[in-house]
């Protein structure tokens, strides 16, 4: 948004590195057993026919997940070269522009939303306004979908796989997070924790479920 200047370079930064980004990580989903059981145990309880939201969703990769297993996805990112990326592997996907802080989408359009590894960018004082659009967008008993690193670090990259960036990623702790979920008109389901995998950089990671009410 245009009075959130650090999404600007969140922007830019993940434009320079979609492509890349992109194939190293399409299926990445292939290695993650756990976060696969989650995705499928949020489309059971997702009302059939319903769209899901893949908010933050980069190349696609989830949402495609998702479609392949018959549901209708969207996928919002703030970044056109991610989308473009996305677009061009994954035509199963309807993909738009937008902000976590003010989502392209209308009121209760989705029956469910997954938001993984997004909610980092945000600044902390974001979270609220970012946990009620996802409110706003779900329909009544909608499940959104978290994970995020745990920790209370910031961590700055002005390199990635040799690009020239500037981005923060910034580590949560999952109570804070539940709080503000439920701040924002939801009730926490599940919450958990996984060490990372062996591909992966090494940080505890965590997986929050919430219902909007």
């Amino acid at each position: 948004m245009g009075d959130h200047a650090h999404h600007d370079s969140v922007r830019r930064s993940y434009d320079t590195v979609a492509e890349e980004y992109a194939t190293r990580l399409h299926a990445e989903l292939d290695h993650k057993p756990l976060d696969k059981a989650l995705l499928a145990a949020l489309l059971e309880q997702t009302a059939p026919g319903t769209t899901i939201g893949d908010l933050g969703c980069g190349p696609g990769h989830v949402a495609a997940w998702l479609a392949e297993k018959g549901a209708h996805t969207v996928g919002i990112d703030l970044s056109p070269g991610m989308l473009a990326a996305g677009g061009r592997r994954f035509p199963q996907v309807e993909f738009r522009e937008g902000d976590l802080l003010e989502l392209p989408a209308t009121d209760a359009e989705f029956g469910a939303v997954v938001a993984f590894y997004t909610i980092l960018h945000l600044d902390p004082g974001e979270l609220h306004r970012a946990f009620k659009e996802m409110a706003r967008v779900l329909r009544p008993s909608g499940l959104a979908l978290l994970s995020f690193h745990i920790g209370e670090e910031i961590r700055h990259l002005d390199e990635w796989w040799g690009h020239d960036v500037d981005v923060d990623f910034r580590f949560l702790d999952p109570t804070r997070v539940a709080e503000q979920l439920e701040t924002a008109g939801f009730a926490v389901e599940m919450s958990l924790q996984r060490t990372h995998y062996a591909h992966e950089v090494e940080t505890r990671r965590a997986y929050v479920l919430a219902r909007r009410s």
